[in-house]
């Protein structure tokens, strides 16, 4: 089954730049989007991520957000002419303060999906002020209702397939219980890949401060090692098509490269061709 993915815009945040990427920029501030993905195509709508649920809240973590009213999720949906109650699944690809501020809009009808690590680590006092009270305090009531919340155990499982072409694999970075989410297209693999990669420029295709032969440049914010974090970057690299982050518009992959970069949805035109790299003799 070809399934399609729709880029939501649910606004920018302002932060500081080396938080996305390690040591780049010390100081100074930067401007990001966050970004929710829809899936379409298969026998209902899936959610990946929900966003933040206010630009105050942002405030906690010194942030600033940027949110509209063109930036509510109920608008961004209904770009797709999809409401509210017709999202069967919401993915989580972790549930920092960004991924899961609009949980509570859905119906208890529609079933969060997230790996059972990430709500044990949301509550570990890890990275705490990362993971705002209100958006935990309602996953623990869906924890209540009946199949509100569906846990998976990917550590221990493998891949799991949520529905047709749609699988959901522990990605080991950025947080102990982030995920993968793969999307089978018409084109290939497209992998959600929430925050390990926050800016493909400065820390895959022209890696800040790396001097090694592809080796990918970790982000400044990470629960993880160092070396996990490269690992799960290489890894994302060899095995799919597309990946696209929260932080980042989406990136085509060839031979472990990024060629291209798109817009609104996967697949979709390139808007943006990477140039051949040139290679000389030594």
């Amino acid at each position: 089954m070809a399934l399609e993915i729709k880029i939501l815009d649910y606004g920018d945040i302002e932060l500081e730049s080396s938080f996305l990427v390690l040591g780049h920029n010390c100081g100074r501030t930067r401007r990001v989007l966050t970004l929710g993905f829809l899936i379409l195509g298969g026998p209902y709508p899936v959610l990946v991520d929900t966003g933040y649920r206010s630009n105050q809240i942002m405030e906690t973590l010194g942030m600033r957000g940027l949110q509209f009213h063109e930036n509510m999720i109920e608008n961004q949906l209904a770009r797709h002419g999809v409401r509210m109650g017709d999202v069967r699944f919401v993915c989580h690809t972790h549930l920092h303060i960004d991924h899961a501020g609009k949980d509570d809009l859905f119906p208890m009808n529609t079933t969060v999906v997230l790996n059972r690590k990430e709500l044990e680590y949301s509550v570990s006092g890890l990275m705490h002020p990362q993971y705002p009270a209100p958006d935990i305090k309602h996953l623990i009531d869906r924890l209540h209702t009946k199949s509100a919340l569906r846990f998976l155990d990917l550590e221990v499982t493998g891949p799991v397939e949520l529905m047709p072409g749609v699988y959901c694999e522990a990605a080991n970075a950025h947080t102990e219980g982030s995920m993968n989410i793969h999307v089978h297209t018409a084109d290939g693999i497209a992998t959600i890949c929430g925050d390990v990669i926050y800016d493909f420029n400065d820390q895959i295709v022209n890696p800040f401060n790396e001097i090694h032969d592809a080796e990918p440049r970790t982000t400044g914010n990470h629960g993880t090692s160092k070396r996990a974090e490269k690992a799960a970057i290489k890894k994302l690299l060899s095995s799919s098509r597309f990946l696209l982050p929260v932080h980042d518009r989406p990136a085509r992959i060839e031979g472990g490269t990024v060629v291209g970069r798109l817009h609104d949805q996967v697949p979709g035109p390139i808007v943006q061709s990477l140039p051949q790299r040139n290679w000389f003799p030594a």
